[in-house]
């Protein structure tokens, strides 16, 4: 069938990020092979999530059950094989996160279906899908095929694509009648526990001043206080300030850590590997300061600064100080 299936992943009362990312990663690929696209939407009381899907996709199939009210892989995957055994759709999207990883390879398996995980693009080339995932750590991109098959699924990673605005005419709402399994009594949902968040909640803030080893020393971190405090914004960092003890694990951004969206990110010393990028590059403007040019952050800045660090920040603080003045 000529369509492109994305899984609407929710939790806590709240539609994911990446459920509209993929749905824009779907538009574009199917306005470019003449696909439809249609969203999936399971869970209990979820009529509300329709209403916000339908600008962005063709079709919403929704499937509200009791059962359905947790997340829990192994009646995801009953209710999805039923699904796409009757719809046979050319390509299922789900999000490379907790919940996907949970339950795509099973599926995959399940179905026999040619599977790939961690996509960060996904492109046609004639009737052939292409993906694009990341190898020997982030150092390099690379594009894989897949078995000649009625249905392909992949996991795709969180923003890696931008959201596109909604479409002016939405699509329809079509009920799903398809029988749901309780829980198996080996695999129960218990409860679900919310990280604890810290005094600072990077993830709410407009302005993120993030540092990376760089930085040298725990001894220069209160330069970067000042900046970040004349600037409205908190401090976050890379993984190895949170292993050196400079920061505490819920300021660290990236695939181990937070992602965050604000409208200014200021990296500072941090080089760029893949890891650290798929948590900040959703943000509205990136600047960095790094004192080797070819560092990977300066691929995803909108605004680049080569040179020391230490030279660099008190020039940056003085002039923001000169100009609030």
């Amino acid at each position: 069938m000529d369509e492109i299936l994305v899984l609407a992943e929710h939790r806590e009362g709240e539609l994911r990020d990446i459920t509209f990312e993929m749905l824009s990663k779907a538009r574009s690929l199917g306005k470019d092979a003449g696909k439809s696209v249609t969203a999936l939407l399971l869970g209990a009381g979820v009529g509300d999530y329709a209403e916000a899907l339908k600008s962005h996709a063709d079709e919403v199939l929704v499937l509200d059950h009791g059962n359905l009210k947790a997340f829990n892989a192994a009646v995801y995957q009953q209710v999805l094989s039923e699904v796409l055994k009757s719809r046979e759709p050319s390509l299922v999207m789900i999000g490379h996160t907790a919940f996907g990883v949970d339950l795509a390879p099973g599926l995959a398996v399940t179905l026999e279906l040619p599977f790939a995980s961690d996509c960060i693009d996904l492109a046609y080339e004639g009737d052939d899908l292409k993906a694009t995932r990341q190898i020997y750590e982030g150092k390099v991109n690379a594009t894989v095929s897949f078995a000649d098959a009625p249905t392909v699924l992949v996991t795709f990673r969180p923003s890696a694509c931008p959201v596109e605005d909604a479409e002016a005419s939405a699509g329809k709402v079509t009920e799903l009648d398809v029988a749901v399994p309780e829980e198996p009594a080996m695999r129960q949902f218990l409860e679900y526990v919310e990280a604890a968040v810290g005094e600072v909640d990077i993830t709410k803030a407009d302005v993120v001043v993030s540092i990376g080893r760089g930085l040298r020393e725990e001894e220069n971190l209160p330069m970067i206080e000042e900046l970040a405090e004349a600037l409205g914004g908190v401090v976050a960092c890379s993984r190895p300030c949170v292993d050196a003890g400079w920061l505490p694990k819920d300021r660290q951004v990236g695939s181990s850590g937070k992602t965050v969206k604000p409208k200014l990110y200021l990296a500072i010393g941090i080089s760029g590997q893949f890891q650290h990028l798929s948590g900040m590059k959703a943000a509205d403007t990136i600047v960095a300061v790094n004192k080797d040019p070819k560092a990977p952050i300066f691929s995803e800045a909108d605004y680049g600064i080569v040179g020391d660090l230490m030279k660099v920040v008190p020039a940056l603080k003085e002039k923001i100080a000169e100009l609030r003045a």
